[in-house]
Parts: structure tokens; C-alpha cells; sequence
């Protein structure tokens, strides 16, 4: 009886070893469920500011998240933030969008969004990314449907805004052309990426670049 109770046991599964997790199983479940968690708060917050019967937030949302981070919604790192969601529509950010953004900067807070741009500002001033955000910024003040200039006004705001901290001396002297030539009444893209070329090359000569900042 003892030998054929004995030879019953062996056959039969083990319960507690029939399910093995390696620790790479349990790192990639933990992972898992933290990343869901994360995009679930990435998502709150979305909402938090949307306007509900447009599933966005629009101008008056922006502004409200601006207020709460204690930051201008004039200052050009809101510019950096849509540039970093890849916002397609002026004063819009759509959920995607948002995602992406907040994803990229391990942000699911208005504290942790808030303390991620001073490094969203040192990315974006990196040469490899700058010409990038300079070109984006053109693309997101184009309001218009088939738009493909900006009006002479607002690319001196805009000039000041991206370029200004960058190229003080250049910016200053062009804003102060365009103010008071008559030819333009708008500048395109090739124009506005002219203008940054430009403004590069001078620095190839050191000298002239330092007599322009002195004047």
C-alpha cells in the first residue's frame, strides 16, 4: 500500500513547479504594469485640461496648464513642448500627441512636466536639434489650410522668440528691416530657413560677427 501511494504522488504534476517565472518574467510584468499605470496618469492629466466636446486642449487649456506650471504661455519652451509632441495644429495638442510628448519627457505630472523643461530647452538648443525646432516653429504658426506664408508681423515675433536668444545682433537688424521695407508683405519657408543659413555662416567670420554684436 505504502509503495503504490508512493508511486501515485510521483505521477502526479507538481502544482507549485508547473508554472516557472524567471526574473526577467517578473521585471517585464512589474515593467508592464507600471507603464500602464504611467499612461494612465499621462492621460488624467490630459483630460484635466481638454476641452471635452473637442477631445483636445485648445488655446484656453494650454493656457490653464501654462498658469498651473508658473509659466508664460508667451515663452518660447511652450514652443519646445509642441515641437517635442509633435503638435500639428497652433494651440491644439491632441491626445496622441500629448502622449507622445509626455512619454518622451517621463512626465505624468504638471510638477514633473514643469521640472522637465529646463532639459527640454538644453535639447532642443543642441545644433543637431535646433534647425529642427527653428523649422517646426514656422510649420505650427501656419493657421491656415494650404498656408505657406506668415504674415511680416507675426515673423517678427517669432524671429524674436526662437532666434532672438541665439543671434541677438542678426535678429535685431532683420526685424528692424522687414519693419520698414515695403517689397514683403510675407515670408515663406525657404526665406525663413535663408534667414537661419544666414545667420550660421556669419559666424564663420569672427571678426565681422563680433563688430555686429558691438554696434
Amino acid at each position: 500500500m505504502m509503495r503504490r501511494s508512493a508511486s501515485k504522488k510521483a505521477g502526479q504534476p507538481n502544482s507549485t513547479n508547473s508554472i516557472n517565472f524567471s526574473p526577467s518574467d517578473l521585471f517585464r510584468t512589474a515593467s508592464s504594469r507600471a507603464s500602464s499605470k504611467e499612461m494612465e496618469r499621462i492621460d488624467n492629466l490630459f483630460h484635466s485640461y481638454a476641452n471635452r466636446s473637442l477631445g483636445m486642449i485648445d488655446p484656453e487649456g494650454i493656457e490653464t496648464l501654462c498658469s498651473d506650471m508658473e509659466v508664460d504661455h508667451t515663452d518660447v519652451r511652450i514652443l519646445m513642448l509642441a515641437w517635442k509632441m509633435k503638435a500639428e495644429k497652433q494651440g491644439y495638442f491632441t491626445l496622441e500627441e500629448w502622449r507622445r510628448g509626455m512619454k518622451a519627457l517621463r512626465a505624468d505630472t504638471v510638477s514633473k512636466l514643469r521640472k522637465a523643461l529646463p532639459e527640454l530647452e538644453k535639447e532642443v538648443k543642441r545644433p543637431s536639434k535646433f534647425e529642427d525646432f527653428y523649422s517646426y516653429s514656422f510649420c505650427y504658426c501656419l493657421t491656415e489650410e494650404k498656408q505657406k506664408s506668415i504674415d511680416i508681423e507675426s515673423i517678427c515675433q517669432l524671429l524674436d522668440l526662437v532666434l532672438g536668444s541665439h543671434f541677438r545682433a542678426q535678429v535685431d537688424y532683420f526685424i528692424e528691416y522687414l519693419k520698414i521695407q515695403s517689397d514683403y508683405k510675407v515670408i515663406n519657408m525657404d526665406q525663413w530657413m535663408g534667414f537661419f543659413r544666414f545667420c550660421n555662416e556669419w559666424l564663420k567670420f569672427p571678426v565681422l560677427a563680433t563688430t555686429l554684436s558691438l554696434a
